[in-house]
């Protein structure tokens, strides 16, 4: 009889193996399908201390967020979601105002709200850092890059009115390379808005959050580390400079006007650049201006729009979720889609979102709610899961290119109690979407400007 009892029990021991082997392998067949991500709910929240690059080009500058451990300097990590979220849509606010003026005046309408245009393409700043360097003998300094901005400056001494920056401030006297520029140079008409001072070119610029530089229009040479040079590289030299910067010392622009770095770089590096993003904020990405050799990348076209030059347009038209394709019209992408480094949650038009929210609401009905994070509406209280299974979310291009959005980009959390969808709704169709760079984690982007077309990769950062 023991021994009955025995061999019904190894029977039944063997049977729940077999249902766990079967379930087991129903998850990852999902997976497989890139139905879901299966993940600790652990990983979704930074580490206090930075980790080391697992990868990085030989012409890469490490890639950081300004809100993290791995920002050169002292700073100050604390994050404030509602703040982060709150310029994010001034930044798009800025975007979608900028988009529209341009338009009614390529129609010949009149304007009927002040351009961000007249002081330069610029629509507030970006979370992500580099550390490049400025003048001879070289000096380095932490700024923000952005896809958005052409115009590269720094702070300066003499400051009439800066910010507080960790690092010292750029003092041009002591650049044996250093020059302003003049009044009377074709230089200066490059900008969009322009005065003159003693003789000396000077810009302005004021963006979407209200933040605002002002200065010298002038000449360095640029280091992009570890010893690449760039000489006669044009920038702002800011000596009236205030706003919402943290305290990083300037921005690199690399928008594709005439005196972004990528234009003034594309003579001896070629009109080429990349990054991947890191995953959370103690990690680190890296960003390359030039050639790029990472293999396995899938193109698609870029989108030349001549009211609005400075941005990349790339043509958006499907979305998945679940691996499964929405019913929604590709002319309800008809507005433009842009890619860009300093929007942190993408925005899509309304009818795509609440089709794709709605959806992902379906996938996560196991999960209790939380309260909505300013302009996120879903989100989830994962506080009593160690694991957690969402729904992939994919962006399709016109001609079947397809983004991937890794799992740390899907949510934006603020606490384990309150991770919220990444993805924001336009408040009407007619506006530009923007994929921002919460969904960009992890991808190598390539913009090959020379023969207009983005790339995405997933072989990209940690």
């Amino acid at each position: 009889m023991a021994f009955d009892i025995s061999l019904l029990q190894c029977c039944i021991l063997v049977l729940a193996c077999l249902l766990c082997a079967h379930s087991s392998q129903a998850l990852e067949g999902n997976n497989r399908d890139n139905a879901w991500h299966i993940f600790d709910v652990e990983s979704l929240l930074p580490s206090s201390v930075c980790s080391t690059p697992l990868e990085k080009s030989s012409n890469g500058l490490t890639i950081t967020n300004r809100h993290g451990p791995c920002t050169p300097g002292p700073r100050n990590y604390k994050r404030i979601d509602a703040q982060i979220l709150r310029q994010d849509q001034d930044r798009v606010d800025s975007m979608h105002q900028y988009v529209n003026s341009a338009k009614k005046a390529t129609i010949g309408e009149s304007l009927s709200v002040s351009l961000p245009a007249q002081y330069g393409i610029s629509y507030g700043t970006g979370n992500y850092v580099v550390k490049i360097g400025m003048g001879t003998p070289r000096k380095d300094f932490s700024v923000v890059f952005d896809t958005g901005s052409d115009l590269s400056w720094i702070q300066c001494k003499p400051c009439n009115a800066c910010y507080n920056q960790t690092d010292p401030l750029f003092d041009p006297t002591l650049s044996s390379t250093y020059s302003s520029i003049s009044c009377t140079s074709t230089d200066c008409t490059l900008l969009d808005s322009s005065t003159c001072s003693s003789g000396q070119c000077q810009y302005e610029v004021r963006y979407g959050d209200n933040s605002q530089t002002d200065g010298v229009f002038a000449r360095d040479t640029l280091t992009l580390p570890p010893t690449n040079t760039l000489s006669n590289f044009m920038f702002g030299c800011g000596t009236n400079n205030d706003g919402l910067f943290g305290e990083t010392d300037g921005l690199i622009g690399l928008g594709r006007d005439r005196v972004s770095l990528i234009s003034q770089a594309s003579s001896k590096y070629g009109a080429m650049f990349s990054y991947c993003l890191p995953s959370s904020s103690s990690s680190t990405g890296y960003l390359s201006i030039g050639t790029n050799s990472v293999s396995g990348a899938s193109f698609t076209s870029m989108v030349q729009k001549s009211d609005t030059p400075s941005f990349y347009y790339i043509n958006l038209t499907a979305l998945k979720v679940g691996g499964k394709l929405l019913n929604i019209s590709p002319t309800v992408f008809s507005a433009g889609t842009v890619i860009d480094s300093g929007t942190v949650i993408t925005r899509l038009p309304p009818t795509a979102y609440i089709k794709l929210r709605d959806t992902f609401r379906q996938y996560m009905k196991r999960y209790p709610k939380a309260p909505s994070l300013s302009i996120l509406d879903t989100c989830y209280d994962f506080s009593k899961y160690q694991t957690v299974k969402i729904p992939t979310i994919s962006f399709v291009f016109s001609d079947g290119t397809t983004l991937n959005v890794d799992f740390t980009g899907l949510l934006y959390v603020s606490r384990v109690s309150q991770a919220c969808l990444a993805f924001a709704g336009n408040s009407r169709d007619s506006s530009i979407g923007i994929i921002g760079n919460t969904q960009q984690k992890k991808v190598n982007v390539i913009y090959d400007i020379a023969n207009q077309k983005i790339g995405f990769s997933s072989r990209g950062c940690n």
